[in-house]
């Protein structure tokens, strides 16, 4: 029996953080090593061109990630590893799926709201459409499942209903994916609990390149709550809960386990204990990364590998839609 298609993605915006390694990179790892998925992971570059960046970065962002998917235990052998914009039936289905999608649907994207408020100088068209693009980069592999965290299901739902409403057009073509949850912890800025970590506030991110002597300055300055209790209790104590969630993920201790060690201390020796533990968790892949980025030919090769293999695959589809949609003669 063939495994179920699983796919995903991240964007080469730079350095990646805590919070992108613990939700898409470590989470991707595991799905691969479970065995039960055919898996197809892609730097989705088109997707990034919809926020400001520079020419000459984005090249170096691409084997930059590709570095980041490697070293943290992404396998060529056991999944298909490939850029987005090296694989033209992607964009080609984007069009296709645009026509049958309602203005509406796009216009109660919640992500396009968001980021249209934080970068009210760069709302593009790009960004509006950035879900059926998406849909694409799904459904063209008949992935039957997405690794998705709460904030993401809206638009697989989007994914969903254009799938149904294609189909039921033109014949069954499409598989409708379904959510693969994922139990990570959504983290928070080290400077502002009640802020997502994200790269545009830098200054509340660990990101995963950082070096110990960073690491640990920053986690020493991550604010904290008032008290000295170390209990987990997002509306009480937004920080210490936060840092908790990133000390569990990281060790692999439960937040019950960690609340009873640190019981009558105080939040210093928690932070400092933390600290330690981020520094020894990303050591490993940091060095992996640092010896791959010597080695550019190999990170390209990779690539030109997973081009080919997702060529295959999604040019096949892409002619089986022209055919059902009446565009070959």
């Amino acid at each position: 029996m063939a495994k179920p298609v699983l796919v995903s993605g991240i964007q080469p915006t730079g350095k990646l953080h805590l919070g992108n390694y613990l939700g898409a990179l470590k989470n991707f790892v595991e799905l691969q090593n479970s065995g039960k998925y055919l898996c197809y992971f892609s730097i989705v570059d088109y997707h990034s061109l919809s926020e400001v960046f520079s020419p000459k970065e984005k090249s170096k962002q691409i084997l930059e990630l590709i570095a980041d998917f490697l070293a943290a235990g992404l396998d060529p052998q056991k999944s298909t590893i490939f850029v987005q914009s090296a694989v033209p039936a992607h964009t080609e289905l984007a069009w296709v799926l645009s026509t049958v999608t309602p203005f509406g649907e796009l216009r109660r994207m919640t992500q396009f709201k968001e980021k249209s408020e934080d970068t009210p100088q760069n709302i593009n068209v790009g960004l509006f459409n950035y879900p059926v693009l998406m849909s694409a980069d799904i459904i063209i592999y008949n992935a039957k499942f997405v690794p998705v965290g709460d904030d993401q299901l809206q638009h697989l739902e989007f994914t969903r209903m254009i799938t149904r409403k294609f189909n039921k057009k033109f014949g069954k073509t499409f598989t409708e994916p379904k959510p693969l949850l994922t139990n990570v912890p959504r983290l928070m800025s080290l400077d502002n609990p009640s802020k997502k970590m994200s790269k545009s506030r830098p200054g509340g991110c660990l990101f995963i390149d950082d070096t110990p002597t960073t690491i640990r300055e920053k986690i020493k300055r991550a604010v904290t709550d008032s008290g000295s209790e170390v209990k987990y209790s997002p509306k009480n104590k937004p920080a210490i809960s936060n840092l908790l969630l990133i000390y569990s993920a990281m060790s692999g201790k439960s937040v019950k386990t960690l609340e009873k060690s640190y019981k009558g201390k105080g939040y210093a020796e928690f932070k400092k204990d933390l600290a330690e533990v981020v520094v020894k968790a990303l050591t490993p892949f940091q060095k992996k990364k640092k010896a791959l980025k010597t080695q550019s030919l190999k990170l390209k090769a990779t690539l030109t590998a997973g081009n080919k293999k997702a060529n295959t695959v999604a040019s096949k589809k892409l002619l089986e839609v022209k055919k059902k949609i009446g565009l070959i003669l």
